[in-house]
């Protein structure tokens, strides 16, 4: 088991931001889930950067840990009994305009579309370009 390093003003600062709260609050909502990239994106309707920027931060904070797969990079919540209580305040934080509940339904439809257990959104673009490209060539 992989050991987590916990320091307390890395933690307070990747909660002091509401897109990474966002993140968190899906991820807490559905916490057997994983969720790559392109998932977040489309339910956060964030830019990638952005969304990309703010998982960095929640994985330095010990927040969040990843798995790569591939081009994929997985998302998911990190099994420590000492993060358990950050996760419990997110659950409870109030969602009074709604934003919350829009997000995790948009997150939900992205979960949907999944072929496999796995998000492999743009497996199907990048085989049909690297066809293209073949045929030019």
């Amino acid at each position: 088991m992989k050991q987590v390093k916990i320091e307390p003003t890395e933690i307070f600062k990747a909660l002091s931001d509401r897109t990474r709260l966002r993140i968190l609050k899906i991820l807490v909502s559905l916490p057997c889930e994983e969720a790559c990239l392109c998932e977040l994106t489309e339910a956060l309707q964030e830019s990638e950067s952005n969304v990309s920027r703010h998982l960095k931060a929640l994985r330095q904070s010990g927040l969040l840990e990843a798995e790569k797969e591939g081009r994929w990079i997985y998302h998911r919540l990190v099994s420590s009994k000492m993060i358990e209580v950050f996760y419990q305040t997110i659950s409870k934080l109030s969602d009074e305009d709604g934003a919350f509940k829009e997000d995790l339904s948009r997150f939900k439809s992205e979960i949907k579309k999944r072929i496999s257990e796995r998000c492999r959104k743009n497996l199907m673009n990048t085989k049909r370009s690297n066809i293209r490209t073949q045929r030019r060539a």
